[in-house]
Order: structure tokens, then sequence, then C-alpha cells
């Protein structure tokens, strides 16, 4: 396994990219430099041939048209007013989608409710416990302090 992973790196001349952008940048290149089928070239012929393949890039008039929002194609006008539908099916659209949500919950079986609620009554219960005690200390260390 690990002398795939060299024999891989060796082909690519370096190791994988670590950044995001450098992924990026990586996966463009390998898709404009990928070999053509019928060319006959197999295994370090290809990758020279990738890495020696310069890449191709958009030109300035290109950049500029985006730049500048011009596709050759009007925007499309939208409609700026939309209908709202009436209140009933508005409503009736509410309802069916809270019912088809409701259908997705995994309601709990008989036993996991009651386990679940004996849990709940007994963390309740050492939390009572608890406040109930530190209370009792802090009321006898204060009558201890002032005397009382």
């Amino acid at each position: 396994m690990s002398e795939d992973r060299e024999q891989a790196e060796e082909r690519d001349g370096a190791a994988r990219p670590v950044t995001a952008a450098a992924r990026r940048e990586r996966r463009a290149s390998a898709r404009q430099v990928a070999p053509k089928s019928g060319s006959g070239q197999t295994g370090a012929a290809s990758a020279d041939a990738k890495a020696a393949k310069p890449k191709v890039t958009a030109t300035t008039e290109d950049e500029g048209a985006v730049a500048e929002g011009k596709k050759g194609r009007p925007t499309p006008a939208r409609d700026r007013k939309q209908k709202r539908p009436n209140v009933f099916k508005r409503l009736l659209r509410f309802l069916r989608e809270v019912v088809s949500e409701l259908r997705k919950v995994i309601w709990p079986t008989r036993k996991m409710l009651v386990t679940y609620t004996i849990v709940v009554l007994v963390f309740v219960a050492v939390m009572v416990a608890l406040v109930y005690g530190l209370d009792f200390l802090f009321v006898a260390g204060i009558s201890w302090l002032f005397g009382k």
C-alpha cells in the first residue's frame, strides 16, 4: 500500500497540496492536460507530458467582458410583484408540511419513554439534593460567622 503511494507521488512530481487553493489549482491543471484516449502515452511519459504542457488561461478580452458583465445577451426581465396564493391555500400547504415533518420523526417506544423519564427524575432529584446541601452549608457558615 505504501509503495503505491510512493509511486503516485513520484508520478505527480510533488506531495499532496495542503491548501484548498493548491488543490483547486492542481485539479484545474490536471483537467487541462488530460491525455487523449488514442495518444499512446503511458506511465512516466504521460506524466512528463503533463508537466511540460503549459496551462491554458483566459485571454484579456474574456476577462474584460466578464469583469464588465457583458456576455452578449441581455439580462432577462423579472416580475417585481409575485402573486401570493390566498390564505386558505397557504394554511393548507403549511398543515401538509407539518404532517410530513411529523412523519419523519422517530417516536420513542414506551420502554424508551419510561427510561428517559426515570433518568430525568433521578437527575432532578440529585440536583435538588445538591442545591439543598449547599444552601444548608452556606446558612450554617453564615450563622457561625456572624454568631446568630
